[in-house]
């Protein structure tokens, strides 16, 4: 059985970070946060490219922006959705999500969901609270072993096709005669 695991070295990688300005007091402690970790990780400030949104409804669009440029290795969406007295909420936080992962599949990239999603504002404060467990944090650490583990799997060499379990192997192509 082999096993991969990406690590935690951001040295030589790039990431791009979209932001939400909605809830300024949590997004930009969860900011603070992702740019701290990606640092000390070994990313260079130059390698770092911060795009504000207006809300978290406009992060995937910005995301799929900065992933189709080619310029990054992980695009990071940071953003903080409190639920409030209408379904708003509930719009937002399903069509942001669904819109980073398709984002994601569609750019084969790392895309990042660092959005938070609660019922309180003190919830969204206590998870961008940089003495516990900010998700800012969180998010620039999955970026980058999600970055190193995909360059893992993508450079090793595959098991070549005799080496293969039988059960594996591709059938061979009927030519349409009989024997």
């Amino acid at each position: 059985m082999k096993l991969r695991k990406g690590t935690y070295d951001a040295t030589g990688l790039r990431f791009g970070i979209v932001v939400s300005k909605f809830n300024k007091f949590v997004t930009s402690r969860l900011l603070a946060a992702a740019v701290e970790t990606l640092k000390k990780a070994g990313a260079a400030d130059e390698a770092l490219e911060v795009i504000r949104v207006p809300g978290a409804f406009e992060i995937p669009l910005a995301a799929r922006a900065l992933a189709r440029t080619g310029r990054f290795d992980a695009v990071l969406c940071l953003g903080a959705v409190i639920r409030g007295d209408t379904p708003h909420f509930d719009y937002i936080s399903a069509e942001t999500s669904r819109g980073i992962g398709q984002v994601a599949l569609e750019c084969d990239l790392p895309v990042i969901f660092g959005v938070l999603t609660t019922n309180t504002v003190a919830q969204a404060i206590e998870r961008a609270d940089p003495a516990k467990h900010n998700r800012g944090a969180d998010a620039a650490r999955t970026a980058i072993e999600m970055v190193t583990l995909l360059r893992d799997v993508q450079t090793k060499p595959a098991e070549s096709r005799s080496s293969r379990s039988p059960l594996s192997k591709t059938p061979k192509k009927k030519t349409g005669m009989r024997s």
